[in-house]
């Protein structure tokens, strides 16, 4: 036995309603042990919308905390000393932004840049994959992100510049060969961006991969995540050692901070993702050779919606029982000269090696997420392991199997057992960020702004100019503002043009589909389906579902991918004179959306249109909605995609005064 080892950096994700009440959070978390900070913002901050942009409507404070200027970030984290601090920052098309707040709040408080430690996740390429908090086109994306890693490899020397996301993609469908293929051929396009913008010369490029991070997704086959980590340490020593001639071994360490599976997370049952979320900690914790060096664990019930503190705290708990309570520490790696653990670890990096050769085959990450290949992997992944659920093959217990229960004393109470943002917070918050807009000296802001621009459009890095408007008091939205003027917005593919898998050859699925031709007989043309992602959730996997599995039964399916407003909802329902409209909402915005989307229905003439949602809505709202006129709720729960589609044939029936089909 020797030297016991330091455990990782413990954090909770968290932020939610304005930077006052996200930094009480923060403050008690600490006090508990907590060592690191993570830090959620809202869907505005992170897509670059000020609280008062009609795009923010109903997702200020919801997801994360919402920070609008300089003031905001002081406030944030106000009584924290950030040149003590080690935090993460879930932050990706404008992470150079918050970072530059991050930067001159710490100068305020008297801490130099070099003091500085932390992670800005500053992964933009997963975001055309995954959560689709993307702005710009991927070529300016990757310069920003180039322009961070510069910068911070000379002014802010302990801050890891980027976190290289494999989460999302595990989150999005990836398996683990994918997870770590797409995640290591981002790593490519982004150090070769590095190495041929001029910005770092040879002598230093060792600090630029000695700073570069991930962050990995950890899910419940355990043992297959503890093989991932291992081949994902061989992977990026090799890729740094070969393609990049670093000689150091210090700078080839494989940095990684872990979330473990919210995707594993039920809504069922939800108890049992307590020992969920145990057995995926183990999987990233016991091998010493390939073990997180931060580690935040979602609370049990965020499949229902938003952790209390309480729910929080039992997360944190978890992580000091397993570092501080047992010998996990006292010990080397348990896993050396294992046979079994050394043949699957072989087996992922070379399927890793061969799929990541086809990305370079294509002309790398960029060019193979702009042509839409990388997402139809990821989106045909998903696909079969959400039928594998549905067939029961893939048994989720409490979901698909062993659904027998007790009532759950966790969800009772008058708060249903999760967090609720409070409606004020979004006023409030447009209040604050009036005031402060008022007070600022507004031609220092338009100096600002006018250096910014010319940055964004000279090639110059762009972390001095923004840095400059933090101090002057910028806003979000004026900071991305002025970006999208110069490089533009950008809508990545959809993913769903997949080949039709064998189920769609099933019995169940062949006798819908004869009855969606039958009603479209009837009706004088084909069922068309409208599957809409109105705000700022860019959460599509569960949309993307449906249009596959909408498409495979019969329906033409309109879909058009993430952040549609609800007017261009209305209007493409009457233009492609769909008969009903499926909403898929995440953020727990879903009460604004769907009153938004019912009043521009109202005004294009298709009042009576039936109207389906899914997302993670509670009990209490989801019989809001139907009081509203919402025809149907789905929630993770429901997983039956043949009995969901049968709802959605018959409901369109209903609407036409046609009789019901029995497709039981």
């Amino acid at each position: 036995m020797g030297e016991r080892s330091k455990p990782w950096v413990m954090r909770t994700y968290a932020g939610h309603s304005s930077a006052a009440a996200s930094n009480e959070l923060y403050r008690r978390n600490l006090a508990k042990g907590q060592t690191g900070l993570s830090v959620a913002f809202d869907l505005p901050t992170q897509t670059g919308y000020d609280s008062d942009h009609p795009l923010a409507r109903g997702e200020v404070g919801k997801v994360g905390v919402p920070i609008g200027h300089i003031g905001d970030m002081e406030t944030l984290f106000d009584q924290i000393p950030l040149g003590q601090m080690n935090t993460s920052m879930t932050i990706n098309a404008t992470a150079a932004w918050l970072l530059a707040l991050y930067v001159a709040a710490a100068e305020r408080q008297g801490a130099t840049p070099a003091q500085l430690q932390g992670t800005t996740q500053n992964d933009i390429l997963k975001e055309y994959l995954s959560r689709g908090t993307y702005i710009f086109p991927p070529a300016p994306s990757v310069r920003l992100i180039t322009d961070i890693i510069a910068y911070t490899v000379k002014h802010i020397p302990k801050w890891n510049p980027t976190n290289i996301c494999s989460y999302h993609l595990q989150e999005a469908g990836a398996t683990p060969t994918q997870e770590l293929a797409y995640a290591l051929s981002t790593s490519i396009a982004i150090l070769d961006a590095v190495r041929d913008s001029g910005q770092i010369g040879a002598d230093d490029f060792e600090q630029v991969a000695g700073r570069i991070s991930f962050f990995v997704n950890a899910g419940i086959r355990f043992i297959e995540e503890c093989c991932k980590m291992r081949a994902f340490t061989q992977l990026w020593d090799k890729l740094t050692r070969e393609r990049y001639e670093v000689q150091s071994e210090e700078m080839r360490r494989f940095r990684y901070g872990v979330q473990v599976n919210s995707l594993g997370l039920t809504e069922a049952q939800p108890e049992n993702n307590v020992q969920r979320i145990v057995l995926e900690m183990l999987g990233i914790t016991l091998s010493k050779n390939a073990r997180a060096r931060a580690l935040q664990l979602p609370a049990w019930n965020e499949a229902l919606g938003l952790p209390r503190p309480w729910d929080q705290q039992w997360a944190l708990r978890m992580q000091q029982v397993l570092a501080f309570e047992t010998d996990l520490l006292e010990y080397g790696d348990i896993f050396d000269g294992s046979p079994v653990i050394a043949a699957k670890v072989k087996a992922l990096v070379d399927g890793a090696e061969q799929e990541m050769a086809r990305v370079q085959e294509q002309g790398g990450m960029v060019q193979a997420i702009e042509s839409g290949y990388v997402k139809r992997q990821l989106v045909s992944s998903h696909t079969d392991r959400m039928r594998a659920i549905e067939r029961g093959d893939l048994k989720i217990v409490g979901l698909n199997c062993y659904k027998e229960t007790e009532a759950s004393p966790l969800t009772g109470g008058v708060d249903s057992g999760i967090l609720k943002v409070d409606p004020r917070a979004e006023r409030e918050q447009i209040e604050r960020l009036n005031a402060f807009r008022a007070k600022r000296n507004h031609s220092e802001v338009k100096a600002a702004l006018a250096t910014l621009a010319e940055t964004g459009r000279s090639g110059a890095n762009i972390m001095p100019a923004s840095i400059l408007c933090a101090h002057a008091g910028v806003t979000t939205g004026e900071w991305s503002q002025t970006l999208r003027d110069i490089f533009g917005e950008y809508r990545a593919p959809t993913g769903i043009d997949i080949p039709a898998n064998d189920d769609t050859r099933s019995a169940k699925v062949i006798a819908i589909r004869s009855q969606v031709a039958q009603t479209g007989i009837e009706l004088g043309r084909p069922l068309r389906l409208l599957i809409g992602k109105p705000g700022l959730d860019g959460h599509s996997n569960g949309a993307e579902q449906i249009a596959v599995k909408g498409r495979d039964v019969g329906f033409e399916i309109v879909y058009e991918g993430i952040r549609l407003t609800a007017e261009q909802i209305a209007k493409a329902a009457l233009e492609e004179g769909v008969h009903l409209i499926g909403l898929s909402v995440l953020s727990g915005s879903h009460i604004e959306m769907v009153e938004d989307v019912f009043n521009q229905l109202e005004q294009v003439g298709l009042k009576g249109l039936p109207v389906v949602i899914g997302g993670i809505i509670p009990e209490s709202d989801a019989q809001l909605l139907k009081e509203r006129g919402i025809a149907a709720v789905y929630t993770p729960k429901d997983i039956d995609m043949n009995g969901i589609m049968v709802d959605i044939l018959n409901l369109i029936r209903k609407a036409n005064d046609l009789k019901p089909v029995d497709l039981a």
